[in-house]
């Protein structure tokens, strides 16, 4: 068994901030906003249909996905002491970043024309591939901290020197 995911300070710092519940109630708000517009995404590709509908419901992903990433900063800093790229969640950091890069790339190609209708869709479809990797390695984040949390610690006696009388 590895390193515990928290020290017992990093633990009770993220037992007690708020900013623990903040992405708790965002985290799942922004998986259903990702489902519908997945949906209205693949809508769109399949049917032509629902443009409007689909590109708005990209913009409000992308909005909750800056939302939750400041959020999960101050929360990182409050916790680990360092607003990114704290060891324990590096990974899912770094993978963070690439998320963050195809939701802005949607936004800048959708803001300057850059991408027809059907492309950006396409790069919306990336972005959330990418998103669902990244969710992945959080649940499995969680995961790893549920079970190390509930994992029996072993106490080890600490090995004392002896003098030796003579």
């Amino acid at each position: 068994m590895g390193l515990p995911l928290y020290t017992a300070e990093e633990r009770q710092r993220r037992d007690s901030t708020i900013w623990t519940l903040v992405q708790g109630v965002l985290a799942p708000i922004q998986f259903l906003v990702f489902l519908v517009s997945l949906g209205l995404v693949l809508r769109f590709l399949l049917t032509g249909q629902g443009w409007l509908d689909a590109t708005v419901s990209v913009v409000v992903k992308t909005l909750l996905l800056y939302t939750i990433m400041v959020t999960g900063c101050v929360w990182e800093k409050v916790v680990f002491g360092r607003y990114l790229f704290a060891p324990a969640f590096y990974w899912e950091d770094v993978f963070s970043m690439l998320v963050l890069t195809l939701h802005t790339a949607y936004l800048a190609a959708l803001f300057t024309g850059a991408l027809d209708a059907q492309g950006l869709m396409y790069l919306a479809l990336a972005a959330y591939a990418t998103y669902v990797i990244n969710a992945t390695q959080f649940l499995l984040k969680l995961r790893a901290a549920r079970l190390d949390q509930s994992a029996p610690r072993l106490i080890v006696p600490q090995p004392t020197t002896r003098r030796m009388v003579r």
